[in-house]
C-alpha cells in the first residue's frame, strides 16, 4: 500500500499538470527519484520534504498526511 506522502505528491504534481520528468527538473532530481517517491519505495530526506512542501505552497504535515 502505498504510503500518504506519495499519494499527496502524485495528487500535487497532477493538479499542476507536471510530469515526473518536469517536477525532477524542478526540484533538481531525476524522474526516477520521483516515480520512487510516488510509488512509495523511497522517501525524501528532511531538506528535499521541506522544499516540496515550499515548491507546492502546502505544509509538511500536510506532505506527510498529518493534516487535511
Amino acid at each position: 500500500m502505498k504510503n500518504k506522502f506519495a499519494n499527496k505528491l502524485k495528487e500535487l504534481r497532477e493538479e499542476s499538470s507536471l510530469s515526473q520528468l518536469e517536477l525532477g527538473k524542478m526540484l533538481n532530481v531525476t524522474q526516477a527519484g520521483v516515480a520512487k517517491w510516488e510509488a512509495g519505495t523511497r522517501e525524501p530526506g528532511l531538506d528535499m520534504l521541506i522544499i516540496i512542501a515550499q515548491f507546492f505552497n502546502v505544509t509538511t504535515d500536510y506532505l506527510l498526511g498529518l493534516e487535511d
